[in-house]
């Protein structure tokens, strides 16, 4: 992908001002009128040699799980599940996110999340940076303050595996 100068240096921008790579990729399709896949623009931060931010910021309108479209993919069929990698220590209120060791068809990676209620749900995120929750009670929705919670520790476990 070639990008003009003025591009890469408003990348370069946001990546200063502490923004994701899905707030990047939805600027570059606003300003520019650029259609990125997610993993397109961690390769192109990638290749500016930028480094993104762990930006302890305030959730935005754009961390709102329920703001992005979910992709529509098969429950578990009751077929063998993927192996889990191991359980991290409880994050933060008692969320915890398993990473799959075999990733689901048509994510780029996937696993499964446990809210501080106990309930269970699998996740995947797709190559376009869509997040999908299912698998849980028809119905059920986490707290606001759970989801957070899992926004943040999903992060975390990305990036300590290279994502």
């Amino acid at each position: 992908m070639d990008l003009t100068d003025e591009q890469k240096r408003k990348v370069s921008e946001w990546v200063s001002e502490g923004l994701d790579l899905s707030e990047i990729q939805q600027n570059l399709r606003e300003e520019f009128e650029l259609s990125l896949t997610y993993l397109d623009v961690r390769f192109l931060v990638d290749d500016l040699d930028l480094e993104l931010k762990d930006a302890k910021r305030k959730p935005s309108a754009h961390d709102d799980l329920h703001a992005q479209p979910a992709a529509q993919q098969p429950a578990d069929s009751g077929a063998e599940t993927a192996e889990f990698a191991d359980l991290e220590p409880a994050g933060q209120d008692g969320v915890t996110v398993e990473v799959d060791r075999v990733t689901k068809p048509g994510a780029v990676v996937s696993g499964k999340v446990t809210f501080s209620d106990g309930k269970a749900s699998n996740w995947a995120l797709d190559q376009t940076g869509r997040l999908v929750l299912e698998g849980a009670d028809e119905g059920y929705k986490p707290s606001q303050e759970d989801l957070q919670a899992f926004q943040q520790e999903l992060s975390r476990q990305l990036q300590q595996q290279g994502f």
